[in-house]
């Protein structure tokens, strides 16, 4: 069994995978570390589907993965905080419409929806811009650690038997047909041979697609530019602060961090061309509107202070669904056009390409429980190492902070860069200890962080 595309989806497939021990299956990846394409660049929370087209798939997995994650993180210590989203309105149309996206959430199967007045809105989100007309409160919502989520379910399915192939793009494929039939997967890191396959390359799913004959979707990638604000902001927001959708999707929004911090975006801007599904550049105008667009929200955040700014690229397709199908003859499972809502939906879709690949034909074997994990906590209300006495005494390394701005350790530093899926760059190493990651944005801890690195045999650029 192979699982092309290590992002949040493509793991969480091979960690369903793992609980089976008679199939040995396979992991890889164009880049050098899980969740290193779109998981990577996203807005972190955990939907509850309210918003889904009922009837999809996408509505269907977005619920019922809503609820695993949510499971998951609490035993995995991947942080996760409850705290609402606020469908505010702010003219008469978006007024009359929020009774209609209530009846949606039901037909969505989610009936905690509560419409509030102008006077209920303010009550909740005192900071709120002038013209707030009334909202949708959806307290279900929740804002998770993507990157956690994606470095838990790689590491727990490394841990069972897959084996992760990182730097590993797959650039041809070929079929032996018959009853012992098989697939040839020409890598840059040498050939692959599977029977069954599984297309998670996001971004690039449909090209993958098309090395096994498929033209069923286009990707056309949907960027999305965010600012990150720094923590003195998490005080002036309490929900996700959503805008009634367009057909561009969510809209920009103002949601908090697990990580303390504010974020405003993202944009939606459909790219073409040849580079397009690599271009994740910022752009001034793009910025400064997203700073607009903020204050205009929350007035207080413009005199925020911005301390990083990136932009993700989303899977769109043009199509309202998901776009996944099994090929049982090619015993060949696509994930195709899963957009934002792949955080939210991955467990539950996880559990559904089992579904399809045993519906076109796999014998799985009996199941074993996956051996438990814990990720580190690195949510604002946790407890960092650096001020619990008793690790400080067993190890000095948890007393040594190397970045000052998010009070990481060397103990935490070498523990993840001896973990069982190792950092190789500096920004692999950000995502898994939230070095470099505060204010400063690494100007102090940078050259300790890739001297410690480099030592490690990684690339400290």
């Amino acid at each position: 069994m192979t699982v092309v595309g290590a992002g949040v989806v493509g793991s969480a497939v091979a960690r369903e995978l793992a609980r089976y021990p008679a199939l040995r299956t396979a992991l890889v990846d164009a880049r050098d570390d899980v969740g290193d394409g779109t998981s990577k660049a996203n807005t972190a929370i955990l939907h509850t589907g309210f918003d889904a087209v009922p009837g999809s798939l996408e509505s269907r997995l977005v619920r019922d993965g809503s609820r695993l994650l949510a499971a998951y993180a609490a035993d995995c210590g991947i942080p996760l905080e409850r705290v609402g989203a606020l469908l505010v309105a702010w003219d008469e149309e978006q007024l009359a419409a929020l009774p209609a996206l209530a009846a949606k959430a039901r037909r969505n199967g989610y009936d905690d929806t509560v419409l509030l007045d102008a006077a209920e809105v303010r009550a909740r989100e005192p900071r709120l811009g002038p013209g707030a007309l009334g909202a949708l409160a959806v307290p279900g919502e929740s804002v998770v650690c993507p990157w956690s989520t994606t470095l838990a379910y790689a590491t727990q399915a490394v841990r069972a038997g897959t084996d992760l192939h990182l730097n590993c793009r797959v650039a041809r494929v070929d079929q032996v047909t018959g009853a012992a039939g098989h697939h040839v997967l020409t890598t840059d890191r040498g050939t692959l041979r599977t029977r069954w396959l599984v297309n998670a390359a996001g971004l690039r799913a449909d090209e993958f697609d098309l090395l096994l004959g498929h033209r069923d979707f286009t990707v056309r990638p949907r960027r999305g530019q965010l600012l990150v604000l720094d923590t003195p902001a998490r005080d002036l927001v309490r929900h996700i602060l959503l805008p009634v959708p367009t057909a561009l999707g969510k809209g920009v929004l103002v949601t908090p961090t697990v990580h303390g911090n504010v974020l405003v975006g993202p944009t939606a801007e459909d790219l073409d061309g040849p580079d397009a599904k690599d271009d994740t550049a910022t752009t001034a105008e793009g910025l400064e509107g997203l700073r607009a667009q903020g204050a205009r929200i929350v007035p207080a955040l413009l005199g925020a202070e911005v301390t990083a700014a990136y932009a993700g690229l989303r899977a769109a397709t043009g199509h309202e669904d998901y776009r996944v199908r099994a090929h049982p003859a090619q015993r060949y499972v696509t994930l195709g056009g899963v957009r934002s809502t792949g955080l939210s939906a991955s467990l539950a879709l996880a559990a559904h390409t089992l579904d399809l690949l045993t519906g076109a034909g796999l014998d799985p074997g009996p199941s074993a429980a996956l051996p438990p994990i814990r990720v580190p906590d690195l949510g604002r209300t946790a407890e960092r190492p650096c001020v619990r006495a008793d690790l400080i005494a067993r190890d000095p390394a948890y007393g040594t902070l190397v970045c000052h701005c998010e009070r990481v350790s060397l103990g935490e530093i070498r523990d993840a860069l001896d973990s069982t899926v190792p950092p190789v760059t500096p920004d692999g190493l950000r995502r898994r200890t939230r070095a470099r990651g505060g204010r400063c944005q690494g100007s102090h801890c940078g050259a300790a962080v890739r001297d410690l690195l480099r030592r490690a045999g990684g690339t400290p650029t």
